[in-house]
């Protein structure tokens, strides 16, 4: 699945979004949620084949700005 999976990253580059790609999945951040489904539409179009699935979670925290980043960071601090 490499092939399809460059493919919709190189979709989700056209877009004002930053992305990880992971062994199981790809996160996507956008300050915007209008971006990230516009992102989240194009790279599951760039995908060629007779099935896709695209799982899409959003957590929008309306209260402040955080990124992924700060997340793994805070448990890195725990962490020690």
């Amino acid at each position: 699945m490499s092939d399809e999976i460059a493919a919709a990253l190189e979709a989700l580059d056209e877009f004002d979004v930053t992305y990880e790609l992971t062994p199981m999945d790809t996160v996507v951040e956008a300050d915007s949620i209008g971006e990230l489904f516009d992102a989240t539409k194009a790279a599951h179009d760039a995908v060629d084949g007779e099935r896709v699935i695209t799982s899409l979670e959003v957590d929008d925290q309306r209260d402040r700005e955080q990124h992924g980043s700060d997340r793994v960071e805070t448990v890195e601090r725990r962490l020690g």
